[in-house]
């Protein structure tokens, strides 16, 4: 059985001013997720789940979806935030979803196979996706094997500023172990640097591997977070903005050993629209790989 790529689009993109995923980069107005889903087919995935928000569906399904339902079986469910385990409470005047693993957690009923998550508006690379297809395939009929794709630290810095990122503490068989926020990283006279927690100049080799939310998992997974969901609204749901991330429950499951999740290595270059003024740079990046051949001028006929 393929694997399946699970997509997260149900983020406004509040800071962007609009809806981001569906924002046209490409030379033909392709959006970021329709080079993510090119790169998906040619790497072997089989099936393409969306999760949206009920509110842009009708977009949604027009301006991505209509492009390639007749290469690909696709799936759209949907992110609310009332959807939570039954005797559960929280805040009424909450008006901010869940987080990423809530969002995750919205494919229990349609994915059955090993799959990948991935940020709609994040551009991952060829080499991404064949690297967690190929890893995926390996763990068909498993449990408990999950993997993230690390990348190095000096492909994902951005030419506006400074960014923060999840760095990786994996051991000697690259097994993740943690993974610790930093911010203002950034490049620095020739070295990359980020800011400790003293206000200190800390370096990183350019190739630390960090997260870009880029997860294998095995359908094992959805168990595990819906109990670690219940747990999370007891303690946090009264609270207006906390988030259930999917590091959070990764990061538990690898404490209590019941799970493992291998950094998997890539050389591609992560980059995104966070604002408004990253697109004009994002627009030349991908106009400069449909330059060198990498990918067709036009994705979908």
């Amino acid at each position: 059985m393929k694997p399946t790529l699970f997509v997260l689009a149900a983020g406004m993109g509040s800071r962007y001013g609009g809806l981001k995923q569906l924002d046209g980069l490409g030379p033909n107005g392709e959006t970021i997720m329709d080079y993510s889903i090119y790169d998906a087919i040619k790497a072997g995935f089989g099936k393409i789940v969306f999760v949206i928000r009920p509110s842009f569906e009708k977009d949604f399904k027009a301006v991505v979806i209509d492009k390639f339902k007749n290469l690909v079986d696709t799936a759209v469910v949907f992110q609310e935030i009332t959807n939570v385990p039954e005797g559960s409470t929280y805040n009424p005047e909450r008006e901010k979803p869940w987080g990423t693993n809530h969002a995750v957690l919205m494919g229990k009923g349609v994915i059955n196979e090993p799959f990948a998550v991935i940020n709609a508006d994040d551009f991952y690379g060829q080499e991404s996706f064949a690297i967690l297809a190929e890893f995926l395939r390996k763990v068909e009929g498993k449990q408990n094997e999950y993997c993230m794709v690390g990348y190095r630290v000096g492909n994902t810095l951005s030419e506006s500023g400074a960014v923060s990122r999840g760095v990786c503490v994996v051991d000697e068989h690259q097994l993740l172990q943690n993974v610790v926020e930093r911010t203002h990283i950034e490049e620095k006279g020739g070295t990359i640097i980020y800011i400790d927690e003293k206000g200190e100049e800390v370096s990183l080799a350019p190739k630390t591997p960090v997260s870009m939310n880029m997860w294998g998992f095995t359908p094992d997974y959805f168990d595990y977070s819906f109990d670690f969901f219940k747990e999370f609204l007891k303690e946090n749901g009264q609270k207006l903005k906390s988030e259930f991330y999917i590091p959070l429950a990764v990061n538990n499951l690898i404490v209590q050993g019941k799970v493992t999740c291998e950094v998997l290595d890539t050389p591609s270059k992560w980059f995104g629209v966070t604002y408004a003024e990253d697109r004009p740079q994002v627009v030349l990046k991908i106009n400069e790989l449909v330059r060198k051949g990498i990918y067709p001028e036009k994705l979908y006929k």
